[in-house]
């Protein structure tokens, strides 16, 4: 069974740092697509960050030069440095994995005040 457990949201003002971390089940980082993504109040989900193992990462544009995706695949980790957050930041961010089929962690809060 595959689980993914984000942790590592919080409050913090504008212009820090955040590092979340995800941690799955099983050894499958490697396997396939992992990556973040985040839903805003009122907005639809959206893609943050993501990597395959062949491909180097890709960020959306909002986040580019500030965020950074990382993994340990010996930990079955995956992690996403944020700096330079800004209140347009604030939003659940969800782990996710894909593998021909979509795998998601239930969320963690980041709130960034102004």
């Amino acid at each position: 069974q595959v689980q993914l457990v984000e942790s590592g949201g919080g409050l913090v003002q504008a212009g820090g740092s955040l590092r979340l971390s995800c941690t799955a089940s099983g050894g499958f980082l490697t396997m396939g697509m992992m990556g973040w993504y985040r839903r805003a109040p009122g907005k639809q989900r959206e893609l943050v960050a993501s990597f395959t193992s062949g491909d180097v990462p890709y960020y959306g544009d909002s986040v580019k030069g500030r965020f950074t995706i990382a993994r340990d695949d010996a930990k079955n980790m995956v992690f996403l440095q944020m700096n330079s957050l800004k209140p347009e930041d604030t939003a659940v961010y969800y782990c996710h994995y894909y593998t021909g089929v979509e795998y998601w962690g239930k969320g963690t809060l980041v709130t960034v005040s102004s």
